[in-house]
């Protein structure tokens, strides 16, 4: 007998009624109230989180930040190198290509649900300020890094996971990408608008070269922070498809790829300063050049690490593919 198997169940001939003594099926009028309950709770939480992620993203100006031209334009801007990466992952991709719905869903899930980020953030701020040299690190090592992780691989997990579509180990990374591009799109977007708007410059922003002026800087520096967030993000959903197709240690590999990402974000968080300082005093170059240069090396050394999980991937796919289809040509 199977471990895991009931035991009345294991002992019992086929042609036994088991119901509602070691087996379940839909049958009485109680049991169809029961799953039709059951199917609009899940659905509804669902939309639940949704329209709340809605309603903060309205109220922290998330909706103004992405519906004002100059700022769209700007943030636009500051996601292109983010969406390259994230294209190159999408390329990787060795199976199926991936459905448009499901990236464009996972893409705005992301925009919504970095909303519960931010105000997590903001909220938990507070408490870690006093504590003087070591409250920003452990504030980016307990809140920012595993909150931000956890809201990314939530867009991942609550549409695109659940799709017969997503088939493949691969996928999560895929999947994961995309909702890093999104947590930037609307970071970069309310840090812009942020900026502006301090500066007094935002009423007086139009489309053009005079937008490019007034907001270049900052423009600059989101475009150079994205790309860390496509990377954190598709190394937890790579975790996040590798149990999906080992459900027997779904949890821990869940928790080993959120560790992950949370560390090198937090670890990027809590050395960036210090890192390009140190830059800029070794080569003489400008703040922004040497906050480019410690982007650029941190960046290469953990992309690195997702690129190689991909690169084995793609390895393993085409030589096990490869003899399946020889083994299907010899039939």
């Amino acid at each position: 007998m199977d471990d895991t198997e009931e035991p009345v169940a294991a002992a019992a001939e086929e042609s036994r009624d088991l119901y509602e003594i070691a087996s379940w099926e839909e049958r009485t009028s109680i049991d169809g109230a029961a799953v039709a309950l059951y199917w609009l709770l899940t659905r509804a939480a669902k939309w639940v989180v949704v329209l709340l992620a809605l309603g903060i993203l309205a109220g922290i100006g998330g909706l103004a930040a992405l519906s004002d031209p100059a700022v769209g334009m700007l943030t636009l801007l500051s996601v292109v190198p983010a969406a390259g990466l994230a294209v190159y992952v999408y390329r990787s991709d060795v199976t199926a290509a991936e459905p448009l719905s499901l990236l464009v869903t996972t893409f705005l899930l992301s925009i919504l649900f970095a909303t519960f980020a931010a105000v997590f953030n903001s909220t938990a701020q507070q408490f870690f300020e006093p504590l003087g040299v070591l409250g920003m690190p452990l504030f980016f090592f307990l809140i920012v890094g595993p909150g931000e992780e956890t809201v990314k691989l939530l867009a991942v997990r609550l549409y695109a996971y659940t799709d017969l579509r997503f088939d493949a180990v691969i996928d999560g990374a895929v999947y994961g990408a995309v909702a890093g591009l999104g947590f930037a799109t609307i970071e970069n977007a309310l840090y812009i608008i942020r900026q502006l708007s301090e500066t007094g410059e935002l009423a007086e922003l139009t489309v053009g070269l005079s937008a490019v002026a007034a907001g270049g800087d900052i423009t600059a520096v989101r475009a150079l922070a994205g790309p860390g967030h496509v990377i954190y993000s598709s190394i937890a959903g790579y975790y996040l498809g590798l149990a999906k197709f080992n459900p027997a240690n779904k949890g821990p590999i869940v928790v080993k790829g959120l560790l992950l990402a949370a560390v090198i974000h937090a670890t990027y968080n809590s050395t960036v300063s210090i890192g390009s300082y140190v830059v800029t005093s070794i080569t003489g170059l400008p703040g922004l050049g040497g906050f480019l240069v410690y982007v650029i090396i941190f960046d290469s050394i953990f992309g690195l690490f997702l690129l190689r999980k991909l690169w084995r991937y793609q390895r393993h796919y085409r030589e096990t593919n490869g003899a399946e289809a020889a083994k299907a040509v010899e039939q």
